[in-house]
């Protein structure tokens, strides 16, 4: 800021006002241009907002730290959106043909429908598009084209690094990809776009369907929301506010990613594999940096709960529906007779010194560091709260015909390689100079001294000789 500069004072609030701010912009990272939601809420108005997502990998539980949040913009009266960015998959470079985007366009519906109902979030309060239909009319293609026409191919590539997969030879998809993302914002006519997985998903060492560590999260997502906030005032269109949720680290410490199974759990996964990967997950005695398994209490478990405790005691602000009509447990991660709001519990026996109990993250990460809580007892406890989450989705999707068949369609199984067929052995007979103990045929020379086969008497009466020889 330079000498003398002072900051835009803030936009005072009355207090319900203040706690609809509070409640859109808790927990999360960062949030760009919060005095365009202040303006909006002084106002009395509801804000919009939308959350995209490019249908292509099979979605996993990394998905519930936005749609657990979504939860938070419905109680304080936002109107939410929930893109299936179709066109956005398809120009997602070394993705899926558009054929196949179709069917795993259907998939996510029904993956996040079974998603937000299980956590108790009325479904009948969002809504859903898909980017094809309105990215394809005439409106947007001009308007794209005027994009085209004003932004450089250094901030195109710059935005789109983050956005699509970089390779050795780059498709012009990957600079069309984030100026139509910004586009996005004027035709679902949002005020703030919320940013969750899909605008991290980029580069061919950061795979689309991962999370990664809170550190890398805001410089990954300024890149594409601030080349929108730089832009479409360029076109007339209004500069809009962009919120971003802390992400977490795949099972194994690093990245969750979709090349590496092992380092995430699909939505649809037993409980067994669930378990198994838990198991599997690194989880460090002492260690809080990347651990996985603590980062996905902070990021989805704890919030969980807390939405729970709130809406128990009826702090469900705007949205009177929370709970109406979900499915599975409702309950927190506690164990029965924990100490009231009780977030997440861990069983213990009691020669290990019993049972433990948290309301906040940082008293389990304060435990964790200094080796209170053993790595074996986290992941058990992180693993019932897995299985307890995903038993209804699994459960809708076991009675569910048609996102059986939607399932096959979308992510049928790789074909199996041919197996190569082996040649039949022809049996042929070898000439009768290679028979063993052959003789040569006797033979007749001719006046010019040429060798010549025998007739058939002549060579029988010389076997015949040859035989009485031996």
């Amino acid at each position: 800021m330079a000498d003398g500069e002072q900051s835009a004072p803030k936009i005072a609030l009355n207090d319900s006002a203040e706690r609809k701010f509070e409640i859109i912009t808790r927990r999360l990272q960062e949030v760009l241009g919060p005095d365009t939601i202040r303006a909006i809420l002084a106002e009395k108005r509801s804000p919009n907002c939308y959350w995209g997502t490019a249908p292509t990998g099979r979605p996993h539980i990394g998905y519930f730290v936005p749609l657990t949040k979504i939860a938070d913009f419905l109680r304080a009266g936002v109107e939410v959106t929930i893109l299936l960015a179709d066109v956005h998959a398809f120009l997602d470079n070394l993705k899926a043909p558009l054929e196949l985007v179709a069917h795993r366009t259907k998939y996510y519906k029904h993956v996040l429908l079974s998603v937000f109902t299980s956590l108790g979030i009325p479904t009948s309060k969002l809504r859903f598009v898909e980017g094809s239909s309105y990215q394809l009319t005439k409106e947007y293609n001009m308007d794209n084209y005027r994009l085209c026409s004003i932004v450089t191919e250094h901030d195109a590539k710059k935005a789109g690094a983050e956005v699509v997969k970089q390779v050795e030879s780059p498709l012009l998809s990957g600079l069309l990809y984030p100026g139509m993302q910004a586009l996005d914002e004027q035709y679902l006519g949002c005020d703030f776009q919320f940013g969750g997985i899909d605008q991290v998903r980029s580069s061919s060492a950061i795979p689309r369907m991962q999370l990664v560590s809170v550190r890398e999260c805001t410089p990954l997502q300024r890149k594409i929301f601030t080349f929108a906030e730089l832009y479409l005032p360029r076109l007339g269109y209004a500069k809009r506010a962009h919120l971003m949720n802390a992400m977490v680290p795949g099972l194994g410490g690093g990245k969750m990613s979709s090349s590496d199974p092992d380092s995430k759990i699909d939505f649809l996964e037993t409980p067994a594999e669930v378990r198994r990967k838990i198991k599997r997950a690194f989880c460090e005695e002492g260690n809080v940096e990347e651990n996985g398994v603590l980062s996905f209490v902070e990021a989805v478990l704890i919030p969980i709960s807390q939405m729970r405790l709130e809406r128990m005691h009826g702090e469900t602000g705007a949205d009177a529906d929370e709970g109406a009509g979900a499915v599975g447990s409702q309950r927190p991660f506690a164990l029965e007779g924990a100490p009231e709001g009780t977030a997440f519990s861990i069983n213990r026996p009691e020669k290990y010194g019993g049972p433990l109990h948290y309301q906040v993250f940082n008293d389990l990460k304060r435990d964790f560091e200094e080796r209170k809580v053993h790595p074996g007892d986290l992941k058990t406890a992180v693993a019932d709260a897995i299985v307890q989450l995903l038993d209804p989705i699994r459960k809708t999707f076991e009675e569910s015909q048609e996102w059986q068949e939607v399932e096959k369609l979308a992510y049928p199984p790789p074909p199996q390689p041919e197996k190569k067929k082996k040649k039949e052995k022809v049996y042929h007979p070898p000439p009768p100079s290679k028979v063993k103990n052959a003789r040569p045929d006797p033979a007749v020379s001719t006046n010019d001294g040429d060798a010549v086969p025998a007739s058939s008497e002549e060579a029988h009466s010389a076997a015949e000789a040859a035989k009485q020889q031996t």
